[in-house]
């Protein structure tokens, strides 16, 4: 695998491009315009420079920008070994992006799927490579964390899973083993655990900061569900869970309204300076 192709440069493709760069591979970085890219080759810069202070290893950013290469359309990843797609939790956005893929890339081109609910073999049928299409759930920060959920569709060969496990390997990620369900593992639970602590600020039973240090104090967790809504991104928490519901129409997952009307407001999180928390500016 000589050239990868990371298509979305919002925050979960940033840490993909970001963490094979400094493994060592070379990257295409594929958005819809260059103000999404210019301010992408920032954050990682920002985030490898800040490596080290943050527990990772010593990074030089301008070398891991060295392995970037930013461009604007799909025809950039059209000479990729492998794809690995990060756009927006949404199926008609996700569609579109792999008809187009599988329209402009050779036919050996691996197709690699990182999102939080949506079904792989779902995907691959909307292209002319089933078995050539496999998920990859990373988790965020993906540069600090040390594994990740690997998915095969229906299609799926075993040389397609093996040779994305080896290049998981190589990004020093250890891959987990799940069967294609809706969610997943991680998030069959975690999607849960966000939407239901988000309905106790939303009924009053709590404010965000007494849920989150609750699941702190009294579990040992390093983050509460809210902190890591914030994290994931509040919007992303909200389209992942109404793919649950649609998908297994079950009342469980019925998305709560506080998301909703979070997500409408632009309160996103992290990403966007404010969701159950305030973020400073960077």
């Amino acid at each position: 695998m000589t050239v990868i192709g990371v298509v979305g440069a919002g925050v979960m493709g940033v840490g993909v491009a970001q963490n094979l760069a400094q493994t060592g591979h070379d990257v295409v970085l594929v958005d819809k315009d260059e103000e999404i890219l210019a301010a992408a080759r920032a954050t990682i810069w920002r985030n490898a420079r800040m490596s080290r202070l943050m527990g990772g290893p010593a990074l030089d950013p301008d070398d891991v920008l060295s392995r970037i290469t930013t461009a604007v359309g799909a025809d950039a990843v059209a000479k990729a070994d492998v794809v690995i797609e990060n756009v927006t939790e949404n199926w008609d956005v996700k569609r579109s992006v792999y008809e187009t893929m599988d329209a402009v890339c050779g036919p050996d081109t691996i197709f690699v799927v990182n999102t939080s609910a949506i079904p792989i073999t779902k995907v691959a049928a909307v292209t002319g490579r089933p078995d050539k299409v496999v998920g990859v759930h990373f988790m965020n920060p993906v540069p600090a964390k040390p594994a990740c959920e690997l998915i095969p569709g229906f299609h799926t060969t075993t040389e397609t899973v093996e040779r994305v496990r080896d290049l998981l390997s190589a990004m020093g990620k250890k891959a987990i083993d799940v069967k294609d369900a809706c969610g997943f593992v991680s998030n069959r639970v975690l999607m849960l655990t966000v939407n239901e602590a988000a309905f106790l600020v939303h009924e009053g039973v709590a404010s965000a900061e007494s849920v989150d240090e609750v699941f702190r104090s009294c579990f040992g967790h390093p983050m509460g569900p809210l902190e890591t809504a914030d994290l994931i991104g509040v919007d992303t928490i909200l389209y992942s869970v109404e793919v649950l519901y649609e998908h297994y129409a079950d009342s469980k997952y019925r998305p709560c309204p506080l998301l909703k009307q979070m997500t409408d407001a632009g309160l996103h999180g992290r990403k966007s300076g404010r969701g159950f928390y305030t973020y400073d500016a960077k």
